[in-house]
């Protein structure tokens, strides 16, 4: 088993614009979410994004970093953004976002395969450690997303 199937659902007291807004620009990750060191473009997409491809480090609970590259597929403004990754994790993320009043839900599913050969030789004995590094970044990045917008969120 190397393939991990991660799945984060996060409630986010702010209407979707700005949720969206804030997802969707990768760049700007680093101001708002503890775990993302660094964003690299590396190749500019279409005005919707598609197309965009960006190196990503992040940083773990534990001790060491990935980093990924991840080109934009997908974009339906407001609703849904797709990545395809590269590097040292290969997989597809998906981010689904469904509007409330006051609130924005936001799924994120993430498919991924290390490609790091002590991680697919570790990942059946690792895989609870794994999924418990993920969730806390997920965690970290939800609680970064609520400061970053609060005071959108004192307005709604």
């Amino acid at each position: 088993m190397t393939r991990f199937d991660l799945v984060s659902h996060w409630r986010i007291p702010a209407p979707v614009e700005p949720v969206w807004a804030a997802l969707a620009d990768p760049d700007g990750w680093p101001r708002w979410w503890p775990h993302v060191r660094e964003v690299q473009i590396l190749r500019a997409g279409a005005p919707d994004g598609i197309g965009a491809l960006r190196r990503i480090r992040w940083g773990t609970l534990l001790p060491y970093e990935i980093v990924i590259e991840v080109e934009a597929i997908e974009s339906v403004r407001h609703e849904r953004l797709r990545g395809r990754s590269r590097g040292q994790l290969h997989g597809e993320g998906l981010w689904l976002l469904r509007a409330g009043p006051g609130w924005t839900d936001v799924t994120y599913v993430w498919r991924v395969e290390p490609t790091r050969s002590w991680m697919r030789w570790l990942a059946p004995l690792l895989a609870p450690l794994f999924r418990w590094n993920h969730a806390g970044v997920m965690r970290a990045g939800e609680a970064g997303l609520r400061r970053h917008l609060a005071p959108v969120s004192a307005l709604s």
